[in-house]
């Protein structure tokens, strides 16, 4: 009965996101109320519930919502096994920073029987230890400069606010797609291959292209369970882009409850409304998959979109709204370069050297795994000059470890 159907479907997602939103949003739309009937004078003074946030709940839910959705669509079949359904959904090595994995690929591994090779036990090895260099090496040390930014109020010129941004933009990278090597690398060990989640979003072309590469487990299943549900493009052009706000807008709300979040989101909107706008309109910058770039135009855009990024990174890391526009203001006054903020420039590039020389050599190989099929010599060149990166950490001072950013999504 497709009534029936609908309803138990309705009542699968409302429980699911109502589970979500009380623990993760409860306390931001209180605030965000009290505030509203502040500016009409009215004083209101509501409990704040201090409610502890379940470990990965951002994850999993989407995880749950995606299930029931495909068995609702006919894409899947129902899962007779409660075991195997509940593996699907509390699977540990991804389960509290992602990648979010989608049911038609993570199931039927669960429900078949899984084989251990020597070539997936390698790869496997290798992502771990990729992974946590990405973490403790990079991520970890390029914390307490992006720290450092970001914690002062004001007085900041525009080279500060350029080194705590490229500073953060890589720690984020370095962070987040180092646990999901870790998650990936442990997975093949036991004989799972969870979904790619990062494809050297630095080097996208265009705001598109960088969605197609980075979190894509999650620009996968905002498009296929929000924004193809709310119309597309399917609905005229005035319709996709108030599709593409909404659901930027609500994937930045995703992340944490804070309005700094929902601008990140809808400033992501914006950039995919403006590409798409200027797709019909200035074809030569968007040039059909099939078609040769000159590498200086290709260049010209990765350099420009990783610097639209960047500023959307400025929403994301600043406390408050306030800050971040103070910090956009701060990047007109250049004036001069100080020693201490050159210094801790140095510092940026002496982290990130190898990751960017790793990602290119995976562009000109086409192999987001090349050092993994390379001949020994190869590989124990590579390993060594992961060993001086971390003889160099420890001669300068190794920061305190931290917990993986993605932990409180």
């Amino acid at each position: 009965d497709p009534r029936r159907r609908k309803t138990y479907l309705a009542v699968s997602v409302i429980l699911n996101l109502g589970f979500l939103g009380f623990f993760k949003y409860c306390n931001f739309f209180i605030d965000s109320f009290e505030t509203l009937l502040q500016c009409f004078k009215i004083s209101l003074h509501a409990p704040v519930l201090k409610v502890i946030l379940p470990v990965g709940i951002s994850f999993y839910t989407f995880q749950e919502i995606s299930y029931v959705i495909d068995v609702y669509r006919g894409k899947l079949k129902p899962v007779r096994s409660l075991l195997d359904y509940a593996l699907f959904v509390v699977y540990f090595p991804h389960l509290v920073a992602g990648p979010i994995q989608m049911p038609s690929n993570l199931l039927p591994q669960v429900s078949n029987p899984r084989i251990l090779t020597r070539a997936k036990n390698r790869e496997g090895v290798f992502l771990i230890a990729w992974g946590l260099f990405k973490k403790v090496m990079i991520a970890d040390n390029l914390a307490p400069i992006a720290n450092m930014i970001f914690a002062q109020d004001g007085g900041l010129s525009a080279w500060q606010v350029l080194l705590g941004t490229y500073a953060f933009a890589f720690q984020i990278y370095a962070d987040f797609s180092g646990y999901t090597d870790i998650a990936r690398g442990v997975s093949k060990l036991m004989g799972f291959d969870l979904m790619l989640n990062f494809n050297r979003p630095y080097f996208s072309e265009s705001p598109r292209d960088f969605w197609k590469r980075w979190h894509i487990s999650l620009s996968t299943w905002i498009r296929d369970y929000l924004y193809i549900p709310l119309g597309g493009n399917r609905k005229g052009e005035a319709r996709t882009y108030l599709n593409l706000f909404v659901t930027m807008t609500l994937a930045g709300l995703w992340h944490g409850a804070s309005w700094t979040f929902a601008v990140w989101g809808f400033y992501h909107g914006a950039l995919l409304a403006a590409e798409r706008f200027l797709e019909s309109r200035v074809p030569w910058l968007f040039p059909a998959p099939n078609r040769a770039v000159h590498p200086i135009l290709r260049g010209i855009k990765i350099l420009i979109t990783f610097h639209l990024v960047c500023l959307g990174w400025l929403f994301f890391r600043a406390p408050t709204l306030t800050q971040a526009f103070g910090m956009i203001r701060s990047l007109f006054d250049f004036g001069a370069l100080d020693w201490k903020t050159f210094y801790y420039f140095k510092e940026f590039f002496l982290f990130i050297w190898l990751l960017v020389i790793f990602q290119i050599m995976q562009t000109r190989k086409n192999n987001l795994s090349w050092i993994v099929s390379e001949p020994v010599g190869v590989r124990a060149i590579f390993a060594a000059l992961m060993a001086a990166m971390i003889f160099v950490s420890y001669s300068i001072g190794m920061p305190s470890s931290k917990e993986f950013i993605y932990f409180q999504f």
